[in-house]
């Protein structure tokens, strides 16, 4: 799967589960009693490459198949200065999936407003805490969107300036 590109140059999604597990195994870098933010530097891992010619041909295309699609022409090069974000809000802390949505909007978006002060690496924000249904009635309100954009920059700017590995 490719990480897709953000509104923020030098800012990817993370989407590779391989990678979560990477990052959600070493300690958490700053938290709030909602969210926290796990840090690793380092690049993605590699997808495999595309099969080999001995392969089964998958189209009727007769060019031959790059060792890496075109996003990852240059993995090396590309990773350099890069800022990976992931997102993960477990269902059993959002029940609806409207409020899970505008979490994970307000995290991505959080990392974009942040990009200049976080270190290149795998920066995965994770909902911690169940959100309050009742200071929170509706789904997606817009309380909830400031409560929820207030505790990321705070989480964000503290990640940011903590020095510890």
């Amino acid at each position: 799967m490719p990480a897709r590109a953000s509104a923020s140059p030098g800012l990817r999604r993370l989407v590779a589960s391989a990678d979560f597990e990477r990052v959600l195994r070493i300690r958490s870098r700053a938290s709030t009693p909602q969210f926290s933010v796990h840090y690793l530097e380092a690049p993605p891992t590699l997808r495999p490459p595309l099969p080999g010619p001995g392969a089964p041909k998958l189209s009727t295309d007769s060019e031959p198949a790059r060792a890496y699609p075109v996003e990852d022409s240059s993995p090396a090069a590309s990773s350099a200065g890069r800022i990976w974000v992931g997102a993960v809000v477990p269902k059993r802390h959002a029940k609806r999936a409207v409020t899970r949505s505008l979490l994970k909007r307000e995290i991505y978006a959080a990392a974009a407003r942040h990009r200049a002060a976080l270190a290149p690496g795998l920066w995965i924000v994770r909902l911690r805490a169940p959100v309050d249904r009742a200071s929170f009635p509706s789904a997606a309100s817009a309380a909830l969107r400031r409560a929820v954009r207030c505790q990321l920059d705070a989480l964000l700017a503290d990640a940011a300036g903590t020095t510890r590995p």
